[in-house]
């Protein structure tokens, strides 16, 4: 475990805001979070608990400890005819691990392809992208509890996914590091999801017949690249904002006064409106503020520019929220977490 004082978070959040933190204490091992939960400082310090940096906006500099999750493996603990269990750490890098599964063609992870962060704060977000969630591939994870300081497992059902959403995001936000997932893979059947989004036309168009799970992740990543900023370029943290779910009844008036909206059915009843759409048909597109923008080929992703502070980027999606109830009274949620 290494601790280091008053420290710069500008290469470890990828808006790249320059805030500094009190301390900085990065964790390689679970010795290691065992050795912090017992310590004294630990029990009245306020702390946050950092993975990737992917989903995090700093508007200030972060007054206590900042927690950087850095322990690393990947081990296959369990496998049987039809499926491969496999567990990584909490350190782990999202996109290296998908990758690696790929590559041993092991199934479920393809479509979740390219998303920056780290394989321990998955569960927390409960990660999604074109129609796959993780928790259509989550077998459990291993998490140490702050109070009782005792190492415990979550089953699917005990994590209480929802729609970018936890147990460990909600009731139990701040009670729990998580150290490692477990994942339920598929080696033989293979149920290629293919339909969301513009990934059926790209496998027209490069005349695939039977697309594997590898020919989908290289789609995804291309599709990704095409239409989200590079990270080491320019500063973002993905989609800023959910997609808003609403009644059928909204939806209709919606769709009555645009024909050309964008959503997805979720249920008999409710329909998931396409933030981005909104953003666009609001103006925002492309829109510019100094260094804090709306990046110009996908509405829904905040751009920091250069040298913007994470209080301008909130400034600035304040006004989008506000556009967006005032034209289609419909209010947005941030995905991303404000601290």
């Amino acid at each position: 475990m290494q601790v280091y004082e008053h420290f710069s978070l500008k290469q470890y959040n990828t808006f790249g805001i320059d805030a500094y933190a009190d301390k900085f204490i990065e964790i390689t091992s679970n010795e290691d979070i065992l050795q912090l939960i017992n310590s004294d400082f630990f029990q009245t310090c306020n702390y946050f608990i950092l993975g990737g940096g992917s989903n995090v906006l700093f508007t200030n500099d972060f007054n206590g400890s900042v927690i950087k999750l850095s322990n690393k493996g990947i081990e296959v603990i369990d496998e049987d005819s039809n499926y491969v269990y496999i567990e990584a750490q909490a350190g782990e890098d999202w996109d290296e691990f998908v990758n690696y599964c790929t590559m041993n063609n092991w199934a479920g992870l393809e479509n979740l392809s390219l998303i920056p962060g780290q394989v321990g704060a998955s569960p927390i977000q409960n990660i999604g992208a074109y129609g796959t969630e993780l928790k259509d591939v989550f077998h459990s994870l291993s998490a140490y509890d702050i109070f009782t300081k005792e190492k415990r497992s979550f089953s699917l059902n005990e994590c209480d996914f929802g729609y970018r959403s936890s147990i460990f995001k909600n009731k139990w936000k701040k009670r729990f590091i998580i150290s490692s997932v477990t994942f339920r893979l598929s080696k033989n059947i293979f149920n290629i999801n293919k339909k969301y989004g513009s990934i059926e036309s790209e496998i027209s168009n490069r005349c695939i017949e039977k697309p594997t799970i590898k020919d989908i992740r290289e789609i995804i990543c291309q599709i990704r690249a095409a239409k989200l900023p590079d990270i080491n370029t320019t500063g973002s943290a993905g989609s800023f904002f959910k997609n808003p779910v609403v009644s059928l009844e909204k939806y209709n008036l919606l769709k009555q006064k645009h024909p050309e909206l964008v959503a997805y059915k979720e249920s008999d009843n409710q329909y998931k409106i396409a933030a981005g759409w909104l953003i666009d048909k609001a103006g925002w597109k492309g829109y510019k503020e100094g260094d804090a923008g709306v990046y110009p080929k996908q509405a829904l992703v905040l751009v920091n520019y250069g040298n913007a502070g994470g209080i301008d980027i909130l400034h600035l999606s304040k006004k989008i929220e506000k556009s967006i109830f005032k034209e289609f009274e419909i209010k947005l949620e941030t995905e991303v977490n404000i601290i």
